[in-house]
């Protein structure tokens, strides 16, 4: 289907909203027990099999990492009443918890990120959210951003899921006020919590959306898993990731990077882990050197892969679209009105694919 009704973001989106209507950006810090230590073993605090894991897994202590937080106009601590779902946006490879704030760009002395979130908020697109932006690497050297594909900074990207299930999520919902509850585990209290968290990422973070929340495969150095990097970029696949659509109903990816994993196995992933994905929203622009290829690739074959576990598939290509912001920026716009629609709505195993221009 064609009509996706998705749209460039309103030029108006850019500009600061009046004071009273902004949201707010905090950094927090928060204990992680569940990362890559300097000698690739997986540290953790429970009970994780060597063989799923792909590598040993030992005890250690916990290491502290940080993250922003976006809170909402409006927001107080001291509200028992007021519960919030919650969006996570994952960086790329060279970036970190500060990139979808600080390398965005500004407009009127704020963050463009938190001027088109303020927007959505107070023309009453989107309900008020909390969005956390995390650092994807979790490993002992997470605050390491350099592209060394033998790095344990780069192995972290690929055990992210982990830190996010046992480490983030928790402290999240234990600190602020959430709708979801990841300690209820009862049958019905994952499928309520679910649909009140959403996933995205741009490039390395996309790859993360999908291989580590649908079911891709983790990646390692190609020295230590010792064969060829198909991307020759130095990474090569390694074991299935088992996937964490119990966790979240509502899953983008922007310009995903090239260790993306292949649609098929993305698909039928999902459908063994069998949680129905409500939305799943990609994008890329067609001038992306860098991502259009892992994009075609990780598409193909989903749908059919996935069946009846998929709902709505957004495949939204940008004309003249390149590996920066203006591609990234649509893809949350629109990705975070499709999620958290107002009254709940929901469209139902459509798949949409239209070439979207936001230049005039």
């Amino acid at each position: 289907m064609k009509n996706a009704g998705v749209t460039a973001v309103p030029a108006s989106y850019r500009r600061a909203v009046r004071k009273e209507l902004q949201g707010s950006v905090h950094e927090v810090s928060y204990p992680v027990s569940h990362y890559i230590n300097a000698s690739r073993q997986l540290v953790t605090d429970r009970k994780a099999d060597p063989e799923e894991a792909g590598r040993e897994t030992v005890r250690a202590n916990a290491i502290t990492k940080a993250c922003n937080l976006y809170l909402p106009p409006g927001y107080d601590a001291k509200d028992m009443d007021a519960r919030y779902n919650v969006l996570y946006l994952l960086h790329g490879v060279g970036g970190d918890h500060n990139e979808w704030l600080f390398g965005n760009g500004n407009s009127d002395g704020r963050y463009l990120l938190c001027n088109l979130f303020d927007n959505l908020i107070a023309n009453g697109d989107i309900d008020p959210l909390i969005i956390v932006f995390p650092n994807g690497r979790s490993a002992h050297d997470w605050s390491d951003r350099a592209f060394r594909p033998p790095g344990t900074n780069m192995l972290g990207f690929y055990y992210f899921d982990y830190e996010l299930r046992y480490d983030l999520i928790p402290y999240i919902e234990s600190k602020y006020p959430t709708c979801a509850n990841i300690m209820d585990t009862s049958s019905e209290g994952i499928q309520y919590n679910r649909m009140h968290r959403a996933i995205a990422g741009l490039s390395m973070g996309g790859m993360q959306a999908l291989n580590l929340i649908l079911g891709g495969f983790r990646c390692d150095s190609a020295e230590y898993a010792e064969t060829e990097s198909p991307w020759q970029n130095g990474l090569a696949e390694t074991v299935q990731a088992p996937g964490m659509s119990d966790l979240f109903a509502y899953v983008g990816a922007f310009s995903n990077a090239p260790t993306s994993s292949a649609g098929k196995a993305l698909g039928t992933r999902m459908a063994l882990c069998g949680h129905r994905l409500h939305l799943l929203y990609t994008t890329c622009g067609d001038a992306d050197e860098v991502a259009i290829h892992s994009y075609r690739a990780s598409i193909e074959g989903l749908a059919d892969s996935a069946k009846e576990v998929l709902g709505d598939y957004y495949q939204i290509l940008i004309k003249d679209g390149l590996h920066d912001f203006d591609v990234w920026n649509n893809g949350v716009y629109n990705f975070i009105r499709l999620a958290f629609r107002k009254g709940g709505e929901q469209l139902q195993s459509r798949i949409f694919q239209t070439e979207l221009t936001l230049q005039p």
